[in-house]
């Protein structure tokens, strides 16, 4: 059959889908060009926010109604359980984040409907990475790799522990396996992904920062990325890490949600204002270009305007280099949702606006102190909004663009050295160095 897969939600969603991809290929399937060009339809979903479970039910609500095989996955169908076929009493089959490996199997018995949540399961397929067209997941250079799932930290506005389940770490010398052979098949970056990837302890005793220098080892393999991190994981071992391993990239995203300690203590994220602004300084004075992003919430419920402005002042604070705001959600059976959602939706989005604002200004201050320098960016193809540019990213995850003669004809993952000619809040512009690219 021919397959086609929609995914909404997160860098570790897009990674499930990938690997769902991989399994149905090894099963005989064939990707399709395209949904209208599909037998099967599988969706994705993400419960984190109500408006992304919205799209994906609501995609999938569409689909059934062509008569097609339709097939939904990931986190909403942990929350949902039974209802799923309330919400979608046509859908073919519906199958938790821990339950995508089943997918080929349900599709060959043909037993619709079918429901498969799980509570312990480890994921079949966690290194399944496609054969045909491309080596990585999101270029032909680029992979996601998983090296745990699930989280157990319990903040009390986040739905995942509830959906994802409990923290489990890959055996390192799995995670080892799987990156040299993907280095073996080109791939030049990888990024490391957990929902709370400092936490990684491997069933041998091996930290985070022990796994880095790992990977530092494979051949071919050229910069390591990670996302997502917790204050509490910056440790002198991770700084140290930075220090001695070239090929992981310096930047780190680091969620903050808030600036105010009594809105931090509210939602159980177990540290403070101080203590999250020591994290970043501790990384700063390793490495004062050190890119450091983060998450914010705004609208929690009790959130006062105090709370708010001080959030404001720590970001500006620690010198975020770009952030990522969202609006106060409630979801079901967190410990916020029995609180009342009282901060009104235009507030919520004139905060949300106000720190974009913010992270404008900011950022282009933190860019413009980069004109002058030289930064090693790797290829990753034409500029989405000039293809007369190239475009690519520095090892601080920043968008780099310069002119090129031929941007199409230019080796995607190769390293090209890139002046800084011009800063913006987003991007920086250049002009390649006289050297070649290496």
């Amino acid at each position: 059959m021919k397959f086609w897969i929609h995914t909404y939600g997160c860098q570790m969603n897009v990674r499930d889908s990938e690997a769902v991809e991989a399994l149905l290929e090894a099963a005989g399937h064939v990707k399709s060009v395209g949904e209208d060009d599909a037998d099967v339809v599988i969706i994705n979903s993400c419960t984190v926010r109500q408006k992304a479970e919205e799209k994906a039910i609501g995609k999938s609500g569409y689909l059934c109604s062509k008569g097609k095989i339709v097939g939904l996955m990931g986190c909403a169908v942990k929350r949902l359980g039974e209802d799923v076929f309330k919400k979608l009493p046509k859908i073919s089959f519906a199958v938790g984040p821990r339950c995508f490996g089943l997918i080929p199997k349900i599709l060959a018995e043909g037993r619709y409907p079918c429901l498969e949540v799980g509570d312990n399961e480890v994921p079949e397929g966690l290194d399944a990475h496609p054969v045909t067209g491309r080596a990585g997941t999101f270029a032909a250079v680029q992979s996601y790799v998983t090296v745990m799932i699930g989280c157990d930290n319990r903040c009390s506005y986040c739905i995942v522990p509830d959906v994802r389940g409990h923290e489990w770490c890959r055996p390192a010398d799995e995670i080892v396996a799987e990156v040299s052979c993907l280095a073996a098949r080109g791939v030049k970056e990888v990024c490391l992904l957990g929902q709370s990837v400092l936490r990684y302890r491997g069933s041998d005793g091996t930290s985070f920062p022990a796994l880095l220098r790992r990977l530092q080892d494979v051949n071919g393999l050229e910069r390591i990325r990670f996302t997502s991190a917790h204050p509490n994981g910056c440790t002198d071992e991770l700084v140290a890490a930075y220090r001695d391993c070239p090929k992981v990239c310096r930047h780190l995203h680091l969620p903050v949600q808030s600036g105010s300690d009594r809105i931090l203590a509210d939602m159980g994220r177990r540290y403070t204002r101080e203590q999250y602004l020591a994290a970043v300084a501790k990384l700063r004075a390793f490495d004062p270009e050190i890119a450091v992003t983060t998450d914010v919430i705004v609208g929690y419920p009790g959130e006062t305007e105090a709370d708010f402005e001080a959030t404001r002042s720590l970001l500006d604070e620690a010198g975020i280099d770009n952030s990522f705001v969202f609006k106060y959600s409630p979801r079901p059976g967190t410990r916020a949702a029995a609180r009342p959602d009282d901060v009104p939706r235009e507030e919520k989005e004139r905060r949300d606006q106000v720190l974009l604002a913010d992270q404008e200004r900011r950022g282009l201050r933190r860019n413009a102190a980069l004109v002058g320098t030289v930064r090693d960016v790797m290829v990753e193809g034409p500029s989405k909004r000039n293809k007369a540019r190239l475009a690519g990213r520095d090892t601080g995850n920043r968008i780099v663009v310069w002119d090129c003669d031929d941007p199409a004809a230019s080796a995607v993952g190769s390293i090209a050295r890139i002046r800084v000619l011009e800063a913006h809040p987003q991007i920086l512009v250049g002009e390649e160095c006289a050297e070649n690219m290496v």
